[in-house]
């Protein structure tokens, strides 16, 4: 079965959609925030440290720079891990642009205009209309300049996307029928090579997360691609002893059915006159 995969705009009831798509479909649903938690259990680090990719915590990222290349692996591992097991819809602030586009995927945002964005913040939050504008207000900004920062990914671009979403425009669950039936389509016309693309694309990730939590591996730049299992690792300095280790630990993940890897030779020494 086909895979949804929804970010949201703050206050446009993305998480909504997604979970009455998943009941019309059948299928499971998790949020953002669960996907977060799983992550953090996972990798043993806290879900506050995670955090850094919620918006509920502003500018925290900033300061985690540093950690923020091992987050974001840690939690993208866990949510295409959930998406190859099939049959599921995930929702979020950021997670659809985290899923590369494969046609096995459909990669939703969903959005709503601002005066309706508010209305919703203000209910939900308890804030009077203007504390309400300027909350959303702040929080696009920020979304945006976290993506940027983190992902490389302009969040407001259409192309990121295969289906934008205006959650106002309808009532949702006319708008949770338009993506359970575009779900239907797609599983009847994504052909193998497709689901093999998204399986190849979470062993490749779990495999990256790996690497990044191991404490002898962490801080080494290592390239991780995945074809049908088989499992390429590149990067400097990738001989003895430690091709043995990136290998070992690629080969704890389930899945992998071979790996090969290459090492890259240092750049020469700049010697001065």
């Amino acid at each position: 079965m086909a895979v949804i995969a929804i970010s949201q705009q703050i206050g446009s009831r993305g998480t909504e959609v997604g979970r009455l798509a998943a009941e019309q479909l059948g299928w499971r649903f998790k949020t953002g925030q669960e996907i977060i938690a799983e992550a953090a259990h996972r990798f043993g680090v806290s879900e506050d440290q995670l955090l850094v990719f919620d918006l509920r915590t502003p500018h925290f990222w900033e300061r985690l720079k540093t950690e923020s290349h091992r987050y974001l692996a840690y939690i993208r591992a866990v949510l295409l891990r959930e998406l190859a097991q099939d049959s599921i819809v995930v929702a979020g602030r950021t997670l659809a642009h985290q899923i590369p586009p494969i046609r096995y995927a459909l990669r939703v945002r969903v959005i709503s205009p601002t005066a309706e964005r508010v209305k919703t913040v203000a209910q939900e939050e308890k804030l009077a209309p203007a504390a309400a504008e300027k909350y959303v207000r702040d929080q696009d900004r920020e979304e945006k300049a976290r993506s940027q920062s983190l992902s490389g990914v302009d969040i407001d671009d259409p192309a990121v996307y295969d289906l934008l979403v205006n959650s106002s425009a309808q009532p949702m669950e006319s708008i949770a029928r338009i993506l359970a039936n575009a779900a239907r389509e797609i599983d009847a016309t994504a052909g193998a090579s497709s689901r093999a693309a998204l399986r190849d694309a979470a062993i490749g990730a779990e495999v990256h997360a790996a690497l990044l939590a191991h404490p002898k591996i962490r801080d080494a730049h290592i390239v991780v691609t995945c074809r049908e299992g088989m499992v390429r690792l590149n990067g400097p300095g990738l001989v003895a002893p430690w091709d043995g280790l990136v290998t070992e630990v690629a080969r704890g993940i389930d899945g992998v059915t071979a790996v090969e890897v290459a090492a890259e030779e240092p750049p020469m020494p700049y010697r001065s006159a």
